[in-house]
């Protein structure tokens, strides 16, 4: 009468023994068991399959990681064409129309504006909008037609970004503007919009005191 072998042992014997079918590979060919589907199939397709899950796995991650830097570095070209631009315009005007165009050219923006204010025309809007238009505010959002007609005027406009910047005594407002309601949620990163109002402030600043 044969012994019976506990399931659990072959298991253990297994796991310290990895190698133990390098060198019975005839054995394979008759090891199969029921997938849950109830098809049969060989512990090695089982661990191909595997292994192929993995790799493909690894090779999507590894698609995104590149498609990530790819998106970095054009974003990162970008701004600092944007910021050569900005360091090398003149005067406030040329500012201006170096923002509104690199914006809706270069960053899929579908509304932008560069505004200039004295505290009075600020004091106004505040009024009108119930934002705080401080130096250094950020606004994101999907705000109400009514607010975005006073920042943006007649427009399409459904979600914006609105960035505050000083200078002397002017109060700068730089509006992105989306014509979909969902672009501008509130729970944006802004770290590249911080980016852009600090570098058109230090150049408003100087061409200021230059002047």
């Amino acid at each position: 009468m044969s012994k019976s072998i506990d399931p659990k042992d072959v298991e253990i014997f297994l796991l310290d023994n990895p190698d133990f079918f390098v060198s019975r590979e005839a054995i394979l060919s008759e090891l199969d068991f029921k997938h849950d589907a109830g098809n049969a199939a060989s512990l090695l397709e089982r661990q191909i399959k595997r292994l192929r899950e993995e790799q493909n796995t690894l090779m999507n991650l590894l698609t995104s990681f590149v498609d990530e830097a790819k998106i970095n570095e054009d974003l990162f070209i970008k701004s600092k064409n944007l910021t050569l631009a900005i360091l090398e315009a003149t005067n406030d005007k040329d500012i201006t129309k170096i923002i509104e165009k690199d914006f809706t050219k270069n960053f899929g923006v579908d509304e932008c504006s560069l505004k200039f204010f004295n505290n009075a025309d600020i004091a106004e809007i505040e009024e009108e909008t119930g934002l705080s238009l401080h130096k250094g505010s950020i606004h994101c959002g999907s705000f109400s037609s009514e607010k975005l007609s006073v920042l943006f005027g007649d427009t399409e406009v459904k979600s914006a970004v609105i960035a505050v910047l000083v200078y002397g005594k002017k109060i700068g407002m730089l509006q992105l503007g989306s014509h979909d309601r969902t672009r501008y949620l509130g729970d944006e990163d802004t770290t590249f919009i911080e980016y852009v109002r600090d570098v058109l402030e230090k150049r408003l600043s100087s061409l200021t005191s230059n002047g």
